[in-house]
């Protein structure tokens, strides 16, 4: 299968302000944002992408064209990559949604919550789950095994994503941290699925696309980047 490569958003001035910014529109990059896109652009450099997709949002809009910068790519629309709708949440202010009783169901038992007036974090799971895999049946059949193509979506989007590759329950896919402009790697096989990756800032993911050894048949370490 091909390898995918999950790019979450740069900051936004809600990050920065801490606000839960949700899916209220109008919400950009800010300075540092397309500074941190830029940086993780370089480390894609040498990589040929066989196709890329981001959530209708518009930071993840920009920040994948900005991972795009200098190729004929331009990334489609997925849907199922949206944020999660966090209902009357969304543009609230983090320190006062920490006092409300459901955060801490949210960090405890996230599979069972639900936002009011929004989605529930585990249908939020179920279809950013299922579009990556789509996507990944798709890509590979269009351009074949050794595939890398990208994604660009939001941090609990890309950690209910890594959470299902890692063979995690939802409840504890809090233990998973992803920084925003930060890069993840995973590669799906038949059988399971092999995280390469994870929120990772730094070098360069050129060797990808030059992957010689098959996941299900190593064995311990492998022989790691370059060395097939």
């Amino acid at each position: 299968m091909a390898t995918v490569i999950l790019a979450r958003h740069g900051r936004t001035s809600a990050n920065a302000t801490g606000v839960l910014a949700g899916r209220t529109p109008g919400i950009q990059l800010d300075e540092v944002g397309v500074e941190q896109a830029t940086r993780a652009a370089e480390r894609l450099d040498g990589l040929a992408l066989s196709a890329a997709f981001t959530s209708p949002l518009e930071r993840c809009k920009q920040t994948s064209a900005i991972l795009l910068r200098g190729t004929s790519l331009k990334a489609r629309v997925e849907r199922g990559l949206n944020e999660c709708d966090y209902g009357t949440w969304s543009g609230q202010p983090m320190k006062k949604l920490v006092k409300e009783d459901l955060w801490k169901v949210i960090q405890a038992h996230p599979a069972g919550v639900r936002f009011p007036g929004g989605e529930s974090m585990a249908e939020m799971s179920a279809r950013s789950i299922a579009a990556i895999r789509d996507r990944d049946v798709q890509v590979t059949a269009e351009h074949g095994d050794a595939a890398v193509w990208l994604a660009v979506a939001h941090g609990d989007v890309i950690k209910a994503i890594l959470a299902d590759a890692l063979g995690m329950h939802l409840d504890a896919f809090q233990r998973i941290v992803v920084d925003p402009a930060s890069l993840s790697v995973i590669r799906y096989s038949p059988t399971r699925s092999f995280v390469l990756a994870m929120n990772t800032h730094e070098g360069s993911l050129a060797h990808l696309a030059a992957q010689t050894e098959k996941p299900d048949e190593k064995l311990g370490g492998g022989t790691g980047p370059g060395r097939g």
